[in-house]
This record gives C-alpha cells, structure tokens and sequence, in this order.
C-alpha cells in the first residue's frame, strides 16, 4: 500500500473509518439549539452559551491562572500558514502508508482478540448427533399430547441415557427414556418432557404436560450443517468464536496479527527509570507510555529506550528495528527545519519528513518509511503530554488498521463546557478532561487539574480529550465541544 501525494487526494480516503462526527451517547444539545447554531466555516467562531435543552450549565469559574495554551494575540488574529498540513492531511500519509501484515496461524487461544483471516468451514455437524437439551424424558410427542396436570398420562420408563458415548436406543408407543442433558436422543422420539412436569418416576413416569413436538432437541447440524461457515474472515475472535472453533474441530486459525511496534525515545537529557537524574536530566516516561498505549490499541510493542548518544551505535539501533519492526515510533524534540543527530540518522535511512501541523499540543511531527522494507517511523513530540496526544491522533489509528479493525477511531460525544477555554487561531488543540454524566441528562466536560499540579499528575487523572476545532478561538461556559473519551482497549 502507497501512502497518498502531497496533493490533497487522500485526504478522505479513510473517511469511512474516521465518522468522528458518530456520536455513541446522548447528544446534550437540544434539537432546536443544534438548528440554531451558526453554520462552520465562516470564520472564527466564539462558542457562546446555548440552549441546553433544560440542562443547567455548572456555575461558570474564572479562567485558571495557568489554563493552557495561552494564545498570544498574534496567535488569536494573525494569519495561518497556508503550506502546514492539517491534522487530517498528515493522519492520511500515515494511514495511507500502514502495511498489511501477513497473516499467520495461532493456536486458537493465543488468537483471542484478534481478527479471522480466514474463513473456516464447518467439516462435521454440529450437534454431531441429536441430544436432549436438559434432564427429563424422551418420548414420542403423540403419546402425550393430552397429558395435563388434571389427566397426566403414564409411560413404562426403559432405560436412562447421560452425556457421553453410548450406544444407540430405540422407544416405541407408550415408552419413555430417562435422559440427561446433552444425552443421545433414542430413534423413535420426538420430545422431552422437563423432569419437572413429572413424577419424576424411575420405572413408570407420570407426565402432567404436553410440549410440541420438537422441544428440548436439538437436533443434529442445528448449529453448523458440514460446509457452513462456522467463523468468517474479519469476524473478531472471543470466547463465543473460539468456543465454536473448538467444537468444529479446529486446534489453529489463521489470524490477521498484532503488529510489533518498536517504541524508542530521543534525548541527551533523559535517563532510564531507577537512575537518580542529575541537574537537567529527566526520567524516561516516553518509552513506557507509548509501549502501554500501543499495546492498549492491540500491538505488540517493544519499548527499546532510550536512543544511543554516538552517531555509529545509534544507527545500528535504527537499523535492527526497522528490521524487526512492522512500525518505528520515535518520540523527542525535533525541529520542522533543522536536523539534529537523530534526525541526519534518519534521514540517511530513507526518506523522512518533519514538519509543523494544524494541531497543539505538539504542532512539530515527523513520517517517513525508511529502510529496505520501507517500514514506517513515526515520530512524535517528546514533552510527555503532546506524545500521548499526539498517539491518539496519528498512532493509535495506524495500528488498528493494521489489525484489519473497521472502527479506527474512538466515538466522540457532545458535552458542555464546565468552564472557559482558550484555544490557538488555526491549530485544533487537544485538551485532558474529566467528562461527567450530568444530574438533568447529557454530559459536562472540565479541564484536568489546578495550578498546584503537575501535568503528569493531571494526565493521569484525565479520562477524555477536550477537542477544540481550528476555527475556534474560546468557548463560553455552557458552550459545547467535542469530547473524545479515553477508554481502555476502546
């Protein structure tokens, strides 16, 4: 697979898969608000308080001291650079330039949470033979179609059959066979009378109901009839597909894989977990962030650490793991128009492309597909926050289609701002929220944190991301915005 020009075809290639506009909860808009408001693309739009269809916006709370970003006022009317590609635009390079990995064939249960990469045909009917459905009594349907509790009607029991190999019975007129569940059906019968509607006798038995003809059997081929599909390509494999995998036989299954994602982080200033930073120094997060992240979208994913400092060793390190990768995601500072080592090293590796996008945090990002294979590297902001952003919007969304999953994207719901917010002129800006059922219906959504925390400690208490579009410079307390929720393997 190619990934699109930089022309703007493409760009709505994966339109399909990325219907963010799909809303899987409750809209708290009204519809007669949502008629009302102002149509997009009329320039920028200050998201002003709405009818909220009998919900009560919170009490409106003074902008915090350190709200994020704080755009200056070049920023709020200063004009956009045309030539920077928006969030779409370079989402569809990355999209376009995911590969198909090969499928393989697993043992059943190491295939769970994948998707069928083929389509497996039923070789033998399932129910292989026909078999009673719970404990009571085979018998033929006419004998006891006037049983009622107040005229029951008896039958000579002769004989009781139990799950397990046995060998084939026979009944005639005015006989029954006890009969557990998922025993062997005797020729001649046509139903089972539940235990309960008997006596329960074990020489003769009274039975006080008549179930039609057919109750309580299931008959052979009833689920799968040999030459039917039993699991189809593309269906994903859970406990149900893997419980009828088993029962059709089959020990292996051909699976689209997981795609192994090598996660590697760039800096002079990091050092690894357990080392006491010196001045200057900070602790590697990056590698252990985006490894769980990749992992939580469906990947087998590596975390390779930290990058070396000397030119040689560094390029060795990027060489094994295009090798053994299927993507490279690399996270660290790195500049749209200069090249650092990190940079020059990849460079040399094929083609690599940085540069600044419509979105913040984390405007500067970088796509390549380097070495023979042409694998893909990805490479993200380094400063904590902006690369799990940045995950969300560009990674995540690769690695599910690698998987074969329809559903790229995480469903997005409508809430109400709890608060104002400030956003950049031009840049879709991503903000870690708390989103929050409201007591009167709907949603409201609040930024993470106060000014007496740090940003990893507000991340962590995040369980969405508040997405403010390009052409929105502020939003009024009572506004609505688009919310993406954070859920785990979601």
């Amino acid at each position: 697979m190619t990934g699109p020009s930089d022309g703007e075809q493409g760009v709505s290639r994966y339109r399909g898969y990325r219907d963010t506009t799909q809303v899987d909860m409750p809209m708290a808009l009204d519809p007669r608000a949502r008629a009302a408001a102002p149509p997009r693309g009329t320039g920028p739009v200050v998201a002003a308080p709405r009818d909220t269809g009998g919900i009560r916006p919170p009490v409106p709370r003074a902008p915090r001291a350190d709200s994020r970003p704080v755009p200056t006022p070049a920023q709020l009317s200063g004009p956009v650079e045309l030539s920077m590609p928006t969030v779409e635009r370079h989402l569809d390079e990355i999209l376009g330039a995911a590969p198909q990995v090969d499928p393989i064939e697993l043992a059943v249960l190491d295939a769970q949470g994948l998707l069928c990469a083929e389509e497996v045909v039923a070789e033998r009917p399932l129910p292989a033979f026909d078999q009673a459905a719970l404990a009571g009594y085979a018998v033929r349907s006419e004998d006891v179609v006037a049983a009622t509790v107040a005229a029951p009607v008896e039958l000579a029991v002769v004989g009781e059959s139990v799950a397990g190999a046995s060998a084939p019975s026979s009944i005639g007129p005015g006989l029954a066979l006890k009969v557990g569940p998922g025993a062997m059906m005797p020729a001649g019968a046509d139903v089972v009378v539940p235990a309960v509607w008997t006596d329960q006798g074990t020489v003769h038995v009274t039975v006080q109901a008549a179930p039609p003809a057919g109750s309580y059997v299931r008959r052979a081929g009833d689920d799968v009839a040999p030459g039917d599909p039993a699991v189809q390509i593309g269906t994903p494999i859970g406990p149900a597909q893997i419980s009828l995998l088993a029962a059709v036989g089959r020990e292996r299954v051909l699976v689209r894989p997981r795609p192994r994602i090598a996660v590697l982080c760039a800096g002079s200033e990091l050092v690894d977990v357990g080392t006491t930073p010196a001045p200057g120094q900070v602790v590697d997060v990056n590698s252990y962030a985006l490894a769980a992240a990749a992992r939580d979208a469906g990947a087998e994913a590596y975390r390779s650490g930290i990058l070396p400092t000397d030119r040689r060793r560094l390029t060795e390190v990027l060489e094994s793991q295009l090798l053994r990768s299927d993507l490279v995601l690399i996270a660290g500072t790195f500049a749209p128009d200069g090249f650092d080592m990190v940079q020059e090293a990849l460079a040399e590796l094929g083609e690599m492309q940085f540069r600044q996008v419509t979105m913040h945090p984390g405007p500067v990002q970088g796509f390549g597909r380097l070495g023979r294979d042409r694998v893909p590297v990805i490479c993200i902001p380094g400063e904590p926050v902006a690369a799990l952003v940045a995950f969300e919007v560009f990674v995540r969304p690769a690695i599910r289609l690698m998987l074969g999953k329809r559903q790229l994207f995480r469903r997005t719901v409508q809430a109400i701002a709890g608060q104002p917010l400030v956003s950049p002129l031009g840049y879709r800006q991503y903000l870690h929220g708390t989103v929050m059922r409201h007591p009167d219906g709907g949603y409201v959504v609040e930024p993470v944190g106060d000014g007496g925390d740090a940003l990893l400690a507000r991340m962590a208490r995040a369980n969405c991301l508040i997405v403010v579009d390009e052409d929105v410079t502020e939003v009024a307390p009572g506004g609505l915005v688009t919310v993406m929720p954070l859920l785990l393997g979601g």
